[in-house]
């Protein structure tokens, strides 16, 4: 009865142990998280402004605008054991630090699937630009959101310019700021500040949703 009761036992065991050993909280759905179109921008909004983690000011010796320097904070493969993610998900310390908001959920979640798929430097594939119909809410938003948000929002937005409102958004499409900082053509400040230019297809997407008259839609 005893030797039964332990052939039954010890694969149950088995069981209890492959599962408390595992960490992940973030599991892969086969989408890979593209460092250069995700997760850079988002770092270099939220922790390159000024100040902090940049080529200028090189807060705690990480310019964070760079791989290199962020891969520092990673474990690739193992997001628990990445000082990206402790510090990110701090409930004492979190950073970006107060005023600042903190990373939401989504955004965290995308840093944790990069890193557990190896923190890869990799070029990943360009989908067609669409352009056909461009609203605010499904192109435009999210694309400011990744891209400005993390300078430009929360209670002390840089410049002024607060990109979490439309009439924001809006000041800065009347007055040719958005369109002129993101082309970099000399007029205004290149945007994103510390940051690599849009890509093309963003960009074409701006600049349409601004000929079709800027609306709230």
């Amino acid at each position: 009865m005893h030797f039964q009761f332990m052939n039954k036992f010890i694969p149950f065991l088995s069981v209890i142990v492959f599962l408390s050993s595992c960490t992940n909280e973030y599991i892969s759905d086969g989408r890979e998280v593209c460092f250069e179109q995700e997760v850079l921008p988002l770092i270099v909004s939220t922790c390159a402004r000024e100040g902090c983690h940049n080529p200028a000011t090189y807060e705690k010796g990480y310019d964070l605008t760079q791989y290199n320097d962020i891969l520092r904070m990673v474990e690739p493969g193992s997001y628990r054991k990445s000082e990206l993610y402790k510090v990110i998900t701090s409930p004492f310390s979190p950073m970006p630090p107060k005023p600042y908001d903190r990373l939401s959920k989504e955004q965290i979640t995308t840093i944790s699937l990069w890193i557990e798929q190896g923190a890869q430097n990799a070029i990943c594939m360009v989908e067609a630009c669409d352009t056909s119909f461009v609203s605010y809410s499904s192109v435009v938003k999210p694309i400011l959101d990744l891209y400005c948000n993390g300078c430009h929002a929360g209670p002390r937005p840089q410049g002024g310019v607060d990109y979490n409102n439309f009439n924001g958004v809006r000041t800065t499409v009347e007055d040719g700021s958005l369109i002129s900082s993101i082309i970099r053509d000399g007029n205004t400040v290149n945007m994103p500040k510390n940051g690599n230019k849009l890509p093309d297809c963003k960009i074409q997407q701006i600049k349409k949703w601004v000929q079709d008259g800027a609306k709230n839609n």
